[in-house]
């Protein structure tokens, strides 16, 4: 943790490595806001408006200190559908605003709270997940094979393709000159990290990934087209206006005519659902992630994000979403308050203005290059070895998430983890419903020894039900209710039922109160059946 961690940040008491990781998050999000918005069939400003929007807009408004937003990849195939469905763009951003609004209304309802009910263990897997997608669909970029576009993060691609036979298929494709410049860019870059940023406050204030960009940069005007040159589609591909009046023109704007239409309130309130769930699940992973382990606000986040997608949308913008990408590379750069998030839109907006020129000679493989260490640190070996070592309870719904993540996408990978862990959570709570103590034996007289959990819901209905029926007969059962504070009435029913046979099969029965004095067991089960009237019975 660091050493500051705990004196509460500022927004300008962290410049030394705010700065820095603006501008590491800004080359991430160069590539992503485009792919993305190639992915989703708009057009490839709109992406750039919305990580604008997700840097300054939700930045500022946002309780979140670390967490970046802009366009996200989970929602492609909703804006790619939408937009086909429609018939124009202008009436997917009515669609846009209408799920900002919504998501707005979702703060103000405290929905918010959603977000505490993820598990620990499907949070880390997603983290994980996420890691390893990065590598996967990196790889083929860092190779110079750029046919799936950037920030697609799905297993089944729009080129027909899916993770693993796109890195298949670069065998063929490999363009030497992205290659080259990529290994020398990850060299730049593990030897910033390994050994240069600690020789010397010049190499903690400039970040390694910016020097590895101005040497892709000073490769592709030197090599020109050179055999080691670096063809246009290789490279970054910002729209490049010719006057102020082309630059204004790329804006778009809703078309509310159609504000009626039932599919135009559907989408919008998919994208506000989808929207939300992505973020509260970013919020809960980068809250994970953060060295200062502060926790967001998750009522003010759904807040900020309706705002930013208010915004975007009215001036052309993809939807927004807080991304675990972004925020994972600027927590992993030094970034710590949300000056970094709103520095990174401040930089793309003024990059788009003044020099887009300069931008599209950034090679693509030099981003993968970047990303991949921001893959890296995500999904390290440790972190399998150290899950695994928390038990089979953690490491289950872990792995589930990790592999269905990979081979899905995020949404469905987050889902299918988190219902493997709420099974886990019922065979824990079915197992632990009470503690039966071994069976010994007393002169000629079995006694079993059975101890009620704190609380003890239907779940457990069918444990207790078989410990019952397990008891032997003529033995006696000695049920410790001490520590009991909530019954089902499900399993009231049980402990009833029990009472019309015990008796029949020679079983005595004793109940031990709190103050450890013995109850007739007839008279406690009459009392729990009174009691139950209100539900719960001690």
């Amino acid at each position: 943790m660091d050493r500051t961690s705990s004196k509460r940040l500022g927004l300008f008491d962290n410049l030394a490595g705010d700065v820095p990781a603006s501008v590491v998050v800004f080359f991430v999000a160069i590539p992503l806001c485009l792919g993305i918005a190639l992915a989703s069939g708009a057009p490839l400003f709109s992406g750039l408006i919305a990580g604008i929007i997700g840097g300054i807009v939700v930045g500022a408004v946002s309780g979140s200190p670390v967490g970046v937003s802009g366009p996200a990849a989970g929602l492609t195939a909703i804006v790619l559908t939408a937009i086909t469905d429609l018939g124009s763009y202008e009436l997917f951003l009515t669609c846009v605003v209408i799920g900002g609004v919504l998501q707005v209304a979702f703060g103000l309802l405290r929905a918010g709270v959603i977000g505490y009910f993820f598990p620990s263990s499907v949070i880390k897997g997603m983290l994980t997940g996420i890691g390893l997608i990065i590598i996967l669909k990196q790889i083929p970029h860092f190779f110079g094979y750029d046919a799936d576009p950037e920030g697609d993060d799905a297993f089944l691609q729009p080129d027909g393709e899916n993770t693993f036979s796109e890195i298949f298929n670069l065998i063929d494709y490999t363009d030497d000159g992205a290659t080259t410049i990529a290994f020398i860019a990850l060299g730049i870059l593990i030897l910033w990290e390994a050994v240069l940023k600690n020789k010397g406050k010049i190499f903690t204030i400039l970040p390694g990934p910016l020097v590895a960009v101005g040497a892709g940069i000073v490769w592709e005007v030197t090599m020109g087209d050179g055999s080691l040159g670096i063809a246009r589609e290789h490279l970054v591909s910002v729209p490049v206006p010719e006057s102020f009046d082309d630059f204004v023109g790329q804006f778009s704007f809703p078309d509310f005519s159609a504000v009626s239409r039932l599919s135009v309130w559907v989408t919008g309130f998919t994208i506000a659902l989808v929207a939300s769930l992505e973020t509260l699940l970013c919020v809960e992973a980068t809250d994970k992630l953060d060295p200062r382990r502060r926790v967001t606000p998750t009522n003010r986040e759904l807040l900020a994000q309706g705002t930013g997608n208010i915004i975007s949308g009215l001036i052309g913008g993809l939807p927004v979403t807080q991304v675990i990408v972004r925020s994972s590379a600027n927590i992993q750069s030094g970034g710590r308050t949300k000056l970094a998030a709103i520095l990174h839109g401040v930089l793309l907006l003024v990059s788009v203005i003044f020099v887009p020129g300069i931008l599209n000679l950034i090679p693509l493989s030099v981003l993968a290059a970047i990303l991949l260490l921001v893959g890296y640190k995500l999904a390290k070996p440790t972190t399998f070895v150290s899950i695994y070592r928390s038990g089979w309870r953690q490491f289950v719904p872990f792995i589930v998430t990790v592999v269905a993540i990979v081979f899905t996408d995020l949404l469905i990978g987050i889902s299918l983890g988190l219902a493997v862990g709420i099974i886990v959570i019922l065979y824990t709570s079915y197992q632990n419903s009470h503690f039966l103590h071994m069976t010994n034996e007393e002169g000629q007289q079995s006694v079993v020894n059975m101890t009620l959990a704190e609380e003890v819901t239907f779940f457990n209905k069918g444990a207790i039900r078989k410990q019952f029926d397990e008891v032997p007969e003529g033995a006696l059962l000695r049920l410790d209710i001490r520590q009991n504070q909530f019954l089902d009435h499900d399993v009231v029913e049980i402990m009833n039922d029990f009472v019309t046979t015990f008796e029949n099969r020679n079983i005595d029965v004793e109940v031990i109160k709190e103050s450890g004095s013995v109850m007739n067991p007839q008279n406690y089960f009459d009392v729990l059946e009174m009691k139950h009237a209100g539900s719960s019975a001690h």
